[in-house]
């Protein structure tokens, strides 16, 4: 993650040595890490787990005499706003916080950026004071204050526009009549599109003592999100499961569905899962969007030609990154530009998301026994150019998977960890030796404006 750009960095790193915070040798693999994958030496440092992100701001505040502003609980002034344009906020990660007696305070990653900071002088016409704040915290601010409309002149959000929140639906109607197949329907549509209009990915649903509770999951937080009536509650589990193609009878055994719909003629896919509890069924849902090709999700050209090289060869592209940060729709953009007519390309998959053109897909079942394992013994016969397997649980599984390479064939699969430190001490095990040898690209997502790509030589010098 890009938390400090190179000019403060540059600047500053050898203080880091010589205040005893890094060692020398670090700091030198930090800085052919960061020459070799085209990022800042900041980003290595912190997700290698060299020196933590508020360790690095307070060493910067103590040295240029900054001070150092914590932006997550922080409510700036949004009549500020007005004074640096969207496009200038995203571009040099800078956000207005107040104005006092013509001096606007804005919070910045990189305080010595002096470009950015004459370019922010002259469109704000006014007297610059910058604080340090992490480049993640910037960045979560722009997203929550401005509006992302490229629109001319709409530069935050509208305070005047009311929020969609789907317990709307729900009061609609008298409860004592409001039992209809169809008004159930029209609850299950609201969650959804209240969930994607909060840019939510999972929600689920816990028995309560009143009902069934909603909560969304957003960045490792739970939120309430209302709660549906206990009434209703036995209806609109059974809608739910019916519209997943899941048992509505069985509530004693784990269901796995697939839901799709639609919102503001957004075709989605969502995976449903159902848990039984003591409390009674405990229902997880996860929505995934449609891919984007490789090319526009973001990522500059040396990146995507990493990826693209990785592909053609035999070997292991690993995609990494905590929950919910975009794994399987990454890969899902990889097979897609990878899928040509002369190549087999082929998954195994619990849940397949979206059909993707020119890939062989196969969808597993437990009900009828075509479960990971039976698929490993039979995939070969398919003879797979490119094979994407959605996790490996077992050291068998990951020794079949990795024994594919020696057959000429292009893995892709993804693998949890929170950072690139965590991903080490994981990769470290020794059942992962040759797991890790074989990987000829690593894709490690830190959030959605932030992805490493790690190519052969790379993985030698940083994971050794």
């Amino acid at each position: 993650m890009e938390f400090v750009r190179n000019k403060t960095l540059e600047k500053l790193k050898y203080d880091l040595v010589r205040d005893n915070i890094i060692k020398y040798e670090d700091l030198e693999t930090a800085e052919q890490v960061a020459a070799a994958q085209n990022v800042n030496i900041g980003q290595v440092l912190i997700s290698s787990g060299i020196i933590t992100e508020d360790a690095l701001l307070k060493f910067l505040e103590n040295k240029l005499h900054i001070p150092y502003v914590n932006l997550d609980d922080y409510s700036l002034d949004k009549k500020c706003l007005s004074y640096i344009n969207l496009n200038n906020a995203q571009k040099y990660k800078v956000i207005p916080l107040f104005k006092i007696e013509g001096i606007l305070t804005v919070a910045m990653s990189d305080p010595l950026d002096l470009f950015a900071i004459d370019k922010i002088v002259e469109d704000a016409k006014c007297e610059i004071e910058p604080v340090i704040s992490s480049e993640n915290a910037v960045m979560k601010k722009i997203e929550e204050y401005y509006h992302s409309s490229s629109s001319v002149g709409q530069i935050f959000i509208d305070e005047n526009k009311q929020k969609y929140d789907w317990r709307e639906i729900l009061n609609n109607e008298d409860l004592s009549s409001g039992m209809s197949d169809e008004y159930i329907q029209k609850i299950i549509r609201a969650i959804l599109k209240q969930a994607i209009s909060d840019d939510i990915h999972e929600l689920f649903f816990e028995h309560v003592p009143n009902g069934l509770s909603v909560t969304f999951r957003k960045e490792s937080q739970n939120i309430s999100a209302g709660e549906i009536p206990a009434i209703l509650v036995s209806a609109f589990i059974a809608k739910l499961k019916t519209l997943s193609n899941l048992d509505p009878t069985v509530s004693e055994l784990p269901q796995l569905g697939k839901l799709s719909f639609k919102v503001e003629d957004i075709a989605l896919i969502a995976s449903i899962s159902a848990f039984p509890t003591i409390h009674g069924e405990r229902i997880s849902i996860k929505i995934y969007k449609p891919p984007k090709q490789l090319a526009e999700i973001g990522m500059d050209s040396k990146k995507i030609t990493t990826i693209r090289n990785a592909m053609q060869k035999p070997g292991i592209v690993l995609v990494c990154g905590s929950g919910l940060s975009g794994k399987t729709h990454l890969i899902y953009s990889i097979l897609l530009d990878t899928a040509v007519e002369n190549k087999n390309v082929m998954t195994i998959e619990s849940i397949t998301k979206y059909n993707l053109e020119n890939v062989n897909q196969c969808e597993l079942n437990e009900h009828i026994g075509f479960n990971l394992d039976k698929a490993m013994r039979f995939i070969e016969f398919q003879s797979p150019d490119i094979l994407y397997f959605e996790g490996i649980n077992t050291k068998e599984g990951l020794d079949y998977f990795t024994s594919l390479v020696f057959k000429d064939k292009t893995l892709i699969t993804e693998f949890l960890a929170e950072n690139i430190a965590d991903l080490m001490k994981k990769l470290s095990i020794s059942d992962f030796s040759m797991f890790k040898s074989m990987l000829s690209c690593l894709i490690f997502i830190h959030n959605k404006k932030s992805i490493e790509v790690f190519d052969k030589p790379a993985l030698e010098k940083y994971f050794g």
